[in-house]
């Protein structure tokens, strides 16, 4: 699966995360204003030395390998010695093989890979601490702070992770367990580490923290968002996983149960945010990876019982599930999902998405330059990372009225400004003129993108004049005339 993963990436382009995280390692910097820095860091070696992006895949590829052995590692440490050892091992693997969504982000790097990884180790650094007679060995809270402190560089909902250490370290050992100089070296550790962070949002009004806080909790909270988000969780991690829910009782040693938290304190959390309607599927990745192992535990039982051939079922539905995304990642939905109008209120091709940005992003390096424009602007931010990464070194403009990262790397557009307008099939905008527009914008080209000789969407660029600085972008779908 590591070398599948790599083929896949090699063939497709980068998804908007990937750019926007690629972008991090092209503009080093102590923090960032939606995530750590720890993603953009770990690229910055390949993007500084100008890595094709086949190279830059096999970071994410090798996160994904080390989730996976650690995981069946793992499972063998909880299930202990034993006939069904091995098989218990075997199935929480096979667990996360069948897990569609892992596969995409065992291609694509989000901080949410880096800390699948993070979480096996604290989990494994979690058991061996819980299991020692010593709790003052400075060298295992040392490791301890060390993977809690990369954890904090990668995803701000790390806090959830260190909250399930914290709480299955004093159950295993007890109050005394404070009394112990090295759970104090590891906080500092960790703290230390994490310095970057909090110092570049002192430097920046803590514009990370005010962001997520807003972002987490979203809008008006309904049952119905939750009810949702779980049954999408369900189809894009697989019920094997969720059978880790019955490998947590029968284990031999119960302080070992505790470590289940690492999944149920960050799901519960984030199920509860869904209820604003802001939780992604992807979020919840490392809680789905934390479970794994019982999920080893109960299915390497289940598979001696009546449960077998239901437990072979569902193996054989996620497997489809896992060929068919890819499939359609690589063929852009083909032939199932039909190009979009520009003006069609039909919801866009999501697999659209991957394709044609290359070509965009080189096209509107070469208009820009033929123009003597010295940026590309386009009206909503998801449309900035792959043109800000396929057309560096220019400028990304995003005409809308929030503040986003690229506002730190290219601020506002200035009143009067000339730039070249890029506008994308698949999220089309009224051409911005007047008031709250440009004075001018002139059609140069459209770019047609195709995949398996059938469209896939179509980019129009403009060049523009007179920025008004009163931007109100508005969709194409969302107007009665264009």
């Amino acid at each position: 699966m590591f070398v599948v993963h790599g083929m896949l990436g090699a063939a497709m382009g980068l998804s908007v995360d990937e750019a926007h995280y690629a972008l991090y390692a092209a503009h080093p910097a102590l923090s960032y204003f939606d995530h750590p820095p720890l993603v953009g860091w770990v690229q910055w070696p390949l993007v500084a030395l100008q890595a094709p992006e086949a190279m830059l895949r096999l970071v994410p590829g090798l996160l994904w390998l080390a989730t996976v052995a650690g995981t069946y590692h793992l499972t063998l440490r909880l299930y202990g010695a034993g006939a069904g050892r091995d098989a218990a091992g075997l199935w929480a693997m096979l667990a996360l093989l069948l897990a569609p969504l892992l596969h995409i982000l065992g291609i694509g790097l989000l901080p949410d890979t880096l800390l699948m990884a993070l979480t096996v180790a604290l989990m494994h650094q979690t058991l061996t601490l819980m299991e020692s007679t010593n709790p003052t060995s400075i060298r295992h809270w040392l490791l301890l702070g060390v993977l809690l402190g990369l954890a904090g560089l990668s995803k701000y909902t790390a806090i959830f992770t260190a909250l399930a250490v914290a709480i299955c370290l004093l159950q295993a050992q007890g109050i005394r367990l404070l009394r112990a100089p090295g759970v104090w070296l590891a906080a500092l550790v960790a703290l230390l580490m994490i310095s970057s962070v909090l110092l570049w949002n002192a430097q920046n009004q803590w514009v990370s923290f005010r962001y997520q806080t807003q972002h987490g909790t979203g809008g008006v909270w309904q049952l119905q968002h939750v009810l949702r988000f779980l049954l999408v969780q369900l189809v894009v991690f697989g019920p094997l996983l969720l059978w880790g829910l019955a490998g947590v009782r029968p284990l031999a040693d119960r302080s070992h149960q505790w470590l289940v938290l690492f999944f149920a304190i960050p799901f519960a959390v984030l199920a509860y945010l869904s209820g604003g309607g802001t939780s992604l599927p992807h979020w919840t990745a490392p809680a789905w990876v934390a479970l794994a192992p019982f999920a080893g535990l109960a299915l390497g039982r289940a598979r001696q019982t009546r449960w077998r051939r239901p437990i072979v079922g569902l193996a054989i539905l996620q497997g489809l599930l896992c060929i068919a995304l890819p499939a359609l990642m690589l063929t852009g939905g083909i032939p199932f999902v039909e190009a979009k109008a520009p003006a069609s209120n039909r919801a866009p091709n999501p697999f659209a998405d991957l394709h044609g940005w290359d070509q965009a992003g080189a096209r509107a390096h070469a208009l820009a330059s033929q123009r003597n424009l010295s940026s590309v602007s386009v009206q909503n931010w998801t449309l900035a990372s792959r043109l800000g990464w396929y057309a560096r070194p220019l400028k990304v403009h995003v005409l809308e009225d929030r503040f986003d990262q690229f506002d730190l790397w290219a601020g506002d557009l200035p009143e009067g400004g000339d730039t070249l307008l890029v506008d994308w099939s698949e999220m089309a905008y009224v051409r911005p003129l007047g008031a709250h527009g440009f004075a001018d914008c002139q059609l140069l080209e459209t770019l047609a993108v195709q995949r398996l000789g059938r469209p896939l969407s179509e980019f129009r660029f403009y060049a523009c004049q007179g920025w008004s600085g009163a931007p109100q972008p508005r969709l194409l779908s969302e107007v009665t005339a264009p």
